[in-house]
């Protein structure tokens, strides 16, 4: 056998062009051979291996494709030893496959650190309180600065240079690089104070309307912040920007367990009246107002009694009025509601009359911050209000709408 080996080198020796592309033919067979022996056995062992263990059966590992691109080295280490016991190949060739192959090993290495970088802020984000402090911006910046120097790595290597020559040359270059990645170094610094401030997190239903952003923050990038509006489309937001714009952030109704009321009933005011003996006899039906008509009308009759000859005239004593008695009913209304907070903001308040009525604004916050029952306990409490209104000679003030001119038309034809 070794004889036969023998005469065929020598053989070939006198046909150089067939002997080079023989051997080069079985060192990229030999280096496909490698490639298909590693992934086929050795990677798919490692993973049948880790199978049994509770990472191997986490799907995030085998979509990182670390192992896989780590086996790509060995391919790539076979041409780059190989290239050089070819033989009557000049030496400007194995000097270029071997730069290449330097390279290329560097770009393999590179990606999988990044995709071990992946994994772990994947990884990360499973932690219950992984919303509070996302590492996603870190990790991005970490992976630009290794692609960046795996860069002048590859670079350096295919030059067949130091790399130091060309970090050197980096101090020159160095405006250049602040104008290229400055909002890279921006939204570092965005991001950096975001996290340190804990301006937004995940989750956070955030309202920025110049840029037509309204909803829930789905996810925090070194670049940018995705906002899923209600309407659920997504809004990309540079990260630089919830530093120099202003922003409502919604997280603390979130956390303080009580939503907002705040609307006004439109009174009209000529419906506006005091009360008679009648109506206040009729009112004291409702439970919600007997301590304070007892209160009120022991208030008034101290205070008309002070009057003396001129308390005989109804013009100068003090009376009930329906649109306090109404005032009072809500406000008991509310303080006996389930479903308001007892412990947060109270009020009902008149605003200042408008062209559109008199404002009798509710000011008070529900006990849950959930959006479908916050609007089923709103809508509960004016649709309440509204019905009960005539009870105490009220009407709410609308303007004329077209049936009003139909019930109009008859008088204004006599």
């Amino acid at each position: 056998m070794k004889e036969q080996y023998i005469a065929t080198v020598e053989w070939l020796e006198n046909y150089p062009e067939l002997h080079t592309l023989i051997s080069l033919s079985l060192l990229i067979l030999g280096a496909w051979l490698a490639n298909w022996i590693v992934k086929r056995i050795l990677v798919r062992g490692i993973y049948r291996a880790l199978k049994s263990t509770s990472v191997g059966q986490d799907k995030i590992l085998s979509d990182s494709h670390v192992v896989a691109r780590l086996a790509n080295i060995v391919p790539a280490l076979i041409l780059a030893s190989g290239i050089k016991v070819v033989p009557h190949l000049p030496a400007a060739v194995v000097t270029v496959v071997e730069n290449v192959c330097s390279a290329f090993i560097i770009l393999t290495i590179a990606l999988a650190i990044g995709g071990v970088l992946s994994l772990i802020n994947a990884l990360y984000q499973r932690r219950p309180n992984a919303h509070l402090k996302p590492i996603k911006g870190y990790i991005q910046v970490v992976t630009i600065v290794i692609y960046a120097i795996a860069a002048i790595l590859m670079v350096a290597a295919l030059i067949d240079r130091s790399p130091l020559i060309l970090l050197s040359g980096l101090g020159a270059m160095a405006a250049v690089l602040m104008l290229i990645f400055q909002d890279t170094l921006l939204s570092l610094v965005a991001s950096v104070q975001i996290s340190s401030s804990d301006i937004i997190r995940v989750g956070d239903w955030i309202e920025m309307p110049q840029l037509n952003a309204d909803g829930d923050v789905i996810d925090i990038a070194l670049h940018t912040v995705k906002v899923q509006n209600w309407d659920k489309t997504i809004t990309t937001i540079p990260t630089k920007r919830f530093i120099s714009d202003p922003f409502k952030n919604w997280r603390g109704m979130q956390e303080s367990g009580g939503r907002r009321i705040k609307r006004a009933l439109y009174l009209d005011q000529t419906s506006v009246h005091f009360l008679s003996d009648e109506e206040i006899a009729r009112l004291r039906r409702f439970m919600l107002l007997d301590e304070y008509l007892d209160r009120k009308d022991q208030e008034l009759q101290d205070w008309n009694a002070r009057l003396a000859e001129h308390g005989k005239e109804p013009v100068n004593t003090r009376r009930i009025t329906n649109i306090g008695s109404f005032r009072a009913y809500v406000e008991h209304y509310l303080r006996h509601n389930p479903n308001i907070h007892q412990n947060m903001t109270l009020l009902v308040r008149q605003l200042s009359p408008t062209a559109d009525g008199l404002p009798l604004e509710i000011y008070c916050f529900t006990n849950t911050v959930a959006w479908n029952d916050y609007e089923g306990i709103q809508s509960d409490i004016f649709d309440h209000l509204l019905a009960i209104l005539p009870e105490f000679g009220l009407r709410v003030f609308q303007h004329p709408s077209g049936a009003d001119m139909r019930e109009l038309r008859p008088s204004l034809v006599v």
